[in-house]
């Protein structure tokens, strides 16, 4: 989902800046990347992991789309 991209891209940014790109992945780089998923976000001032969020966010345009709410969730960075 593309509210979410800024912090996935921060995160492999942030790997690509400690890891030569000429190293093949090692278990810390895809360890830091399985991680993703759990990390914590703020969505409707409420602590909760990416993975979840993004379900919340996807609801939230569900509702927009039938009518039931007038607002999307989006994740604070």
């Amino acid at each position: 989902m593309e509210p979410y991209r800024p912090l996935v891209d921060k995160v492999v940014c942030d790997v690509l800046q400690e890891h030569s790109l000429d190293e093949d992945i090692s278990k810390e780089i895809k360890t830091t990347l399985l991680k993703i998923p759990a990390m914590d976000v703020i969505i409707d001032d409420e602590k909760s992991p990416l993975m979840n969020a993004t379900q919340r966010t996807a609801v939230s345009l569900v509702r927009c789309f039938t009518g039931e709410q007038r607002k999307l969730l989006y994740p604070e960075f």
